[in-house]
């Protein structure tokens, strides 16, 4: 261990000593780019070995003997001061911060071989996503607001609590509500005030009012990944392609793995008008009950963008059946909320003027204990952690080898231009 610390650190170190002499990837000739590149792989094979024999005790000297459970980034971070040359360093990912994707070392790819080692390791795998749905400090800090007044504005979304039902309205609207970094981390919050406030017996999730000139004054629910931010290398691997599936969407599917009364787990209604595009499908299928306008639509156009659906690969064809799964995530096929394949997403299609009353309908009819106790037993017995744990961590790989792919580079280029979303 002490050989390969000191072997690793020392790469890591020739390996940033030749990026500098190489200067930024935007000017470097082919050559150059060559050159980097092999130095990449070099360096990534090391760090893949080292975490292939010691996974476990980076994790362990990380969390101080699993008695210090950190989120996705935090652990990163203390992985790095404990390990040099593990992870890119603080300088290194700060470089890259505010550079188009086209332009990045693709620090991202070192981040996925660190977390599909942590993930596929079962004990230190299950301690992370168990911290991950840790109620937030954030959240913490606005549930005695919340509490007393039944609402909290945040720049993406905004909870009201009515009755015993608590309404996370998505306000994203410049985008149709795509999802960027803000958005994922005050939907977390949102969620994390709805399982936290003991009012609060049922979420429901809903798409706000565009002002988008295309749909203004129409609901969206979701347009799915912001594609112009990720052309512009705005997207956070950690916080958001992680922090999502391990953070809000894992809250609304298992609930918090702790908090002050201990864990936590509600029923939730999605309430789909327009489309659920992308991410927004994929949110759909951890829901208790959707109800959709007839004039709504579903689509997972990741294959056609050139990444993965988030775990939408492993859900959609338990919800449904492999070829159906095939055909909407490889193929490309949307779905309108009235066709019979709908059902395997959509439990309720309404016209839209009738939206309101079915989602109040559908939250009133799950307001109730027995609800919470057989969600709990159809989630042990449809998705264990350990499933999502071992799907996670080949996501975390493979994910970030897609966010460096020509083709994606390409595309993201020209949808960014079209300005779509």
């Amino acid at each position: 261990m002490d050989r390969d610390r000191i072997e690793l650190r020392s790469a890591a170190a020739a390996h940033a000593m030749l990026l500098r002499s190489l200067g930024p990837v935007r000017d470097r000739s082919e050559a150059s780019r060559d050159r980097a590149a092999r130095a990449h792989r070099a360096l990534r094979e090391r760090r893949r070995g080292f975490l292939e024999r010691h996974a476990r005790t980076v994790y362990r000297a990380a969390t101080e003997d699993f008695r210090r459970p950190l989120r996705l980034a935090a652990l990163a971070e203390a992985a790095t001061l404990r390990f040099p040359g593990l992870l890119p360093d603080a300088d290194q990912l700060a470089a890259d911060a505010d550079l188009p994707q086209a332009h990045k070392e693709g620090w991202e790819l070192d981040q996925g071989l660190f977390f599909h080692a942590m993930l596929a390791d079962p004990v230190a795998g299950n301690h992370l996503l168990d911290a991950m749905r840790a109620p937030t400090d954030r959240a913490a800090g606005l549930l005695a607001r919340f509490e007393a007044t039944g609402t909290v504005m945040l720049p993406a979304v905004t909870v009201t609590r009515i009755g015993h039902t608590a309404t996370l309205t998505i306000t994203n609207t410049h985008c149709l509500n795509a999802e960027d970094n803000g958005h994922v981390a005050d939907m977390e919050t949102a969620v994390d005030l709805v399982l936290l406030d003991e009012q609060s017996h049922v979420g429901v999730v809903r798409g706000g009012v565009m002002d988008h000139p295309r749909y203004r004054g129409r609901r969206v629910f979701s347009a799915g990944i912001n594609l112009v931010d990720l052309h512009a290398g705005r997207i956070s691997f950690v916080d958001f392609i992680l922090g999502r599936e391990t953070g809000y969407i894992a809250k609304i599917l298992r609930g918090t793995a702790s908090g002050p009364a201990g864990p936590v787990l509600k029923p939730w209604v999605a309430a789909v008008d327009s489309f659920a595009i992308g991410g927004g499908m994929q949110l759909l299928l951890v829901f208790d009950r959707v109800i959709a306008a007839s004039d709504s639509y579903l689509s997972l156009p990741a294959a056609q963008e050139g990444i993965v659906p988030g775990v939408a690969n492993l859900r959609l064809g338990r919800a449904a059946h492999h070829r159906l799964s095939r055909d909407v995530i490889l193929w490309g096929r949307r779905i309108r909320a009235t066709e019979p394949d709908a059902r395997y997403v959509i439990d309720t299609v309404v016209e839209p003027a009738s939206m309101d009353e079915a989602v109040e309908d559908a939250a009133a009819r799950l307001d109730s204990p027995a609800v919470v106790a057989n969600k709990r037993m159809l989630v042990a017995a449809e998705e264990p952690q350990d499933v999502f744990r071992c799907y996670l961590a080949e996501f975390a790989r493979v994910q970030a080898e897609r966010l460096y792919g020509a083709d994606v580079l390409a595309k993201v280029h020209r949808f960014s231009d079209g300005a779509s979303r």
